[in-house]
């Protein structure tokens, strides 16, 4: 295999090219719902460019589809968004109290740690929402 040169062009990213001449992956897909076609998953993971995240990035799933990623968010972004809100907000009740669910997420900080990643439902329009710090 031929070392890289340089950056890639988004082009060689959207056609494949560049994933099929480096055997690369932009994004480590888990937790796929099993309605999604192998297709889909073979665009997110090998033809979409992934984002940085504190702990690796987690592509979300809305619909049968992968969802659009939008961006780094914190609170102040995240209150346009009540549907991704109310989505954090019932992760982080799994493991912690309210009080302390609603510290962490009035903390969500777009620049900093903790962080909240956007997506938007292909199909729908819903927001969808995870957070991640170190």
């Amino acid at each position: 295999m031929e070392p890289l040169g340089g950056r890639p062009c988004p082009w060689c990213i959207a056609d494949g090219s560049f994933a099929a001449r480096y055997d690369a992956e932009f994004a480590d897909l888990y937790d796929v719902p099993s309605i999604v076609p192998s297709e889909t998953i073979e665009i997110l993971s090998r033809r979409t460019p992934g984002f940085s995240s504190w702990q690796g990035d987690r592509w979300l799933f809305h619909c049968g589809d992968g969802a659009a990623f939008l961006g780094t968010v914190g609170a102040q972004e995240l209150a346009a968004f009540p549907d991704a809100m109310e989505m954090l907000r019932q992760e982080a009740s799994e493991g912690w109290p309210t009080g302390q669910v609603e510290g962490f997420l009035a903390a969500l900080d777009k620049d900093g740690n903790p962080s909240a990643y956007l997506f938007r439902c292909r199909k729908c329009g819903a927001h969808l929402a995870f957070a991640d710090y170190t």
